[in-house]
């Protein structure tokens, strides 16, 4: 294996050091925008999760010539026919608290019985090499929308997340718990993949 540079195109920190945590035992560099002096803002107007993280990722690799690595992921709810999905972070326009997102949604969903509210939380990680090549992973967590928020942790969308696998709202669990189990770390694990075989590929770019 050779050591690479690889690039998590994200301008928050804590995403970052989440990532480089998940990949500290490879033999890999990790830098983030910050640290590589990255300020431009990759456009995000895809149509979908999938979409959105292969025009950053390929945006950044090709700005930094750097093995780039890019998410995006949103809450998809059933009976809203997959909304807010791409646009989870946004919904409702912009200047909304998380508080008044969740508000939002729940307004939307006022009278729809538990059963058909069922819904999941979908990240999308890309990584792609400065050539435009590019490879994407996925994480999903299932579950249900409360009727009212639940929990004091987490951010987003997690205080009426209901997952009823762990009997408990996203925002009731413990972080190092959630980072374990959430639609983040399912598709980083599964992104790590990718980088291990690049890696063993002597792929570089």
């Amino acid at each position: 294996m050779h050591e690479l540079t690889l690039l998590v195109a994200t301008h928050n920190e804590g995403k970052a050091r989440e990532y480089a945590h998940l990949l500290g035992d490879l033999p890999v560099k990790i830098v983030w925008l910050k640290q590589v002096g990255v300020k431009e803002v990759a456009p995000e107007t895809g149509a979908t999760l999938v979409e959105n993280a292969l025009l950053k990722a390929r945006f950044y690799a090709a700005h930094t010539n750097l093995l780039t690595w890019a998410d995006d992921s949103g809450l998809e709810v059933d009976a809203l026919s997959g909304r807010p999905g791409v646009h989870s972070a946004h919904y409702g326009g912009e200047g909304l608290t998380d508080r008044e997102r969740c508000t939002l949604l729940l307004r939307e969903l006022e009278g729809i019985p538990m059963e058909r509210r069922t819904a999941c939380f979908r990240c999308v990680v890309a990584i792609a090499r400065p050539t435009g090549e590019a490879w994407t992973a996925e994480g999903v967590v299932e579950g249900v929308i409360l009727t009212a928020p639940r929990g004091d942790r987490g951010f987003g969308y997690d205080p009426i997340f209901w997952a009823p696998s762990l009997n408990a709202t996203l925002a009731e669990l413990p972080l190092e718990v959630k980072n374990r189990i959430s639609h983040r770390a399912l598709a980083a694990a599964q992104a790590r993949r990718i980088v291990e075989r690049l890696l063993d590929d002597s792929l570089q770019p």
